[in-house]
């Protein structure tokens, strides 16, 4: 997901999609851990999937209190 995409959203969509992508990364792990995932790759572009919905949400956190 990019940037661009994630900035197109509203808050509600941005936690709806970062409650996802959270129990989403739990089940990779959780697959990983039991056998090798096809393509590993995915672990970290759901890490940092989660990490620029956090960004976002706490950058119009910030713009609203400002």
């Amino acid at each position: 997901m990019k940037n661009s995409e994630i900035r197109a959203l509203s808050l509600e969509e941005l936690k709806e999609k970062l409650n996802t992508e959270s129990s989403n990364m739990q089940n990779i792990r959780f697959a990983h851990a039991i056998s090798p995932l096809e393509n590993p790759m995915k672990i970290r572009e759901t890490k940092r999937n989660i990490a620029r919905l956090n960004t976002e949400i706490r950058r119009r956190e910030i713009e609203a209190n400002s």
